[in-house]
């Protein structure tokens, strides 16, 4: 596959929307932040909580990663498919959470970056991100993001207090958007790749019966 720019478009909006939302009411962005008990009756928190953010630090650490993902796919240039893999985790990961209800809130660009990078891991394994020994990046990329994970334990702790920057970490919403990100970058090729071998079966054929 090609190499598409989408994916540093979805950068873009992303740090324009995190940094335009940061000016907003505090009302406002409580209605745009996942809550625990008000998913379900506010389900586009499955999108715009990744946009807010609670302190100087963390956005500016999510501006940050944000930056290095978007450098590391200037220089991999993705196809358009590893963007709708990306782009399909952002809710599903999120919409996950309701199995911790110790989890109030979550918010932020932390399980989007982990979900970006399990997507550019594989794709490098599969072959669609096209560089000199891909393969062999695509190792090394997807096992420091499961030494990540493994160190956090986001299955047993899925959220901790990081100190440093005075906030909760939602460790299960990286665990959740990898394995999503990681599943979605396997299984949309696949779909891909029949839907256009039944596009060259299915076209032909009726085309014949219409001259007959």
């Amino acid at each position: 596959m090609k190499g598409s720019r989408s994916w540093l478009f979805v950068c873009g909006i992303h740090g324009v929307a995190s940094s335009l939302l940061w000016w907003a009411r505090d009302s406002s962005l409580q209605r745009l932040t996942w809550h625990y008990d008000t998913v379900w009756s506010m389900p586009w928190t499955l999108w715009t909580s990744a946009w807010v953010h609670v302190n100087p630090p963390h956005l500016i650490f999510s501006q940050m990663g944000l930056g290095l993902l978007a450098a590391l796919a200037w220089v991999l240039r993705p196809p358009w498919i590893s963007t709708w893999a990306w782009l399909l985790s952002w809710p599903l990961a999120q919409a996950c959470l309701v199995w911790w209800p110790q989890i109030g809130y979550a918010a932020g660009l932390s399980g989007l970056m982990h979900a970006g990078v399990a997507v550019l891991a594989v794709h490098l394994l599969m072959g669609l991100v096209r560089i000199p020994k891909g393969r062999r990046w695509g190792s090394l990329l997807l096992l420091a993001l499961l030494v990540k994970l493994g160190m956090e334990r986001g299955w047993a702790y899925p959220v901790v207090w990081d100190g440093g920057t005075e906030l909760s970490v939602v460790q299960a919403l990286n665990l959740t958007s990898a394995l999503w990100g990681a599943a979605l970058a396997l299984l949309l090729p696949l779909v891909w790749r029949r839907w256009r071998s039944w596009r060259r079966t299915a076209v032909p054929a009726t085309k014949s019966a219409r001259a007959a």
